[in-house]
């Protein structure tokens, strides 16, 4: 959000109005937000409730106009922190550790957040033409150990956050337009998180740019139940810093997913790179230089693609590469493709 480079500061990227933090994280109740580029201190209330009161208050100054709003809460992302009255609850269950009744409690509170933004919508009846979107961004994390542990139910997939199994990648979505779409649909097919990009420029009438060209399609249709057409290759990858070829990879072709298992050597960060990170957890922001340099590592090399098939499979226990040889070389040899194109992308731009 542009804590390394004020040319990415969301004031920079075409938001109007600004607030939030720039960093990774940000305690809960000893805040410090940047408002248009203007430091705020903590004021005694519950940081997720802040971003609602922000998101409601900016409401009620638009509703009269077209608007957009990007509620990004930071809940329940680490450190785990949430009213006591809330943890309590969960605590008193017996069920879980102390950081997943954190979670879990940190999770009512967006909960309770979002119905306030709803009810904004709906006090200034507007809640019939506004296309609210609600997803999380990765599957939830499961770091840690004793009542620290913060593994938790996650369905019957495989994965956490930061894999690309679909524990990692498999998130629910949630959509409400109530004048624009029929309602009570549940779709199944594979909708990718660039699709929503060029979803919502279609929604505001706005053509897609030349350039760059962008990855996602327009789902409205699909979302309106006139097409159950959608892209069926999709690709991920993930690492930290450069990315490595045939660690933590996918690619989807229909109910057909190559999966490559992570070099673990890849994955792990440097103490001293996690220092910005906690530095900014409570203070204000300050910017960074940018540090280039690439830390040497040996990597352990990458093991062979994994085939699934998620239609008869979604729990990804069943490698299926040995019986589709063909298969596997040839969503190989289009995930290598992929993997070159989008690092000539990264290294133009970087430059």
């Amino acid at each position: 959000n542009g804590l390394h480079d004020v040319r990415y500061h969301p004031n920079a990227r075409g938001f109007d109005e600004f607030a939030g933090f720039l960093n990774g994280g940000m305690d809960y109740w000893a805040w410090t937000l940047d408002v248009n580029g203007a430091p705020r201190a903590a004021d005694g209330r519950y940081l997720t409730d802040v971003l609602t009161q922000e998101a409601v208050d900016f409401i009620e100054r638009q509703s009269g106009e077209p608007f957009f709003l990007y509620l990004a809460y930071n809940a329940p992302h680490a450190p785990f922190q949430a009213p006591r009255e809330l943890v309590k609850r969960y605590q008193e269950m017996g069920r879980f550790t102390s950081a997943v009744s954190l979670i879990y409690a940190m999770v009512e509170g967006m909960d309770k957040g979002i119905g306030r933004v709803m009810a904004s919508l709906e006090a200034r009846s507007i809640e019939r033409d506004t296309f609210v979107l609600l997803t999380s961004d990765n599957g939830p994390w499961f770091g840690g150990t004793g009542e620290k542990c913060a593994a938790r139910y996650n369905g019957m997939f495989s994965g956490s956050k930061g894999d690309v199994l679909e524990g990692g990648i498999r998130v629910p979505a949630i959509v409400r337009w109530t004048d624009g779409l029929p309602a009570g649909i549940r779709r199944q097919e594979l909708v990718h998180f660039t699709d929503w990009l060029p979803t919502l420029l279609a929604l505001a009438g706005v053509s897609e740019p030349d350039e760059p060209t962008l990855d996602g399609q327009d789902v409205l249709p699909l979302l309106r139940g006139e097409s159950s057409a959608v892209n069926p290759v999709r690709f991920w990858q993930w690492n930290r810093y450069e990315p490595v070829p045939h660690c933590n990879a996918a690619m989807r072709d229909g109910k057909w997913k190559l999966y490559w298992p992570s070099i673990p050597e890849a994955r792990e960060k440097l103490d001293e790179d996690a220092a910005p990170y906690l530095r900014g957890i409570k203070g204000p922001h300050w910017l960074m230089e940018i540090d280039r340099r690439m830390p040497k590592r040996t990597l352990s090399p990458p093991r062979a693609p994994r085939l699934f098939d998620l239609e008869m499979d979604p729990c990804e226990k069943t490698d299926l590469a040995g019986r589709h040889p063909e298969r596997v070389e040839k969503m190989k040899s289009a995930w290598e493709a992929w993997f070159e194109t989008a690092e000539r992308d990264r290294l133009r731009i970087s430059d």
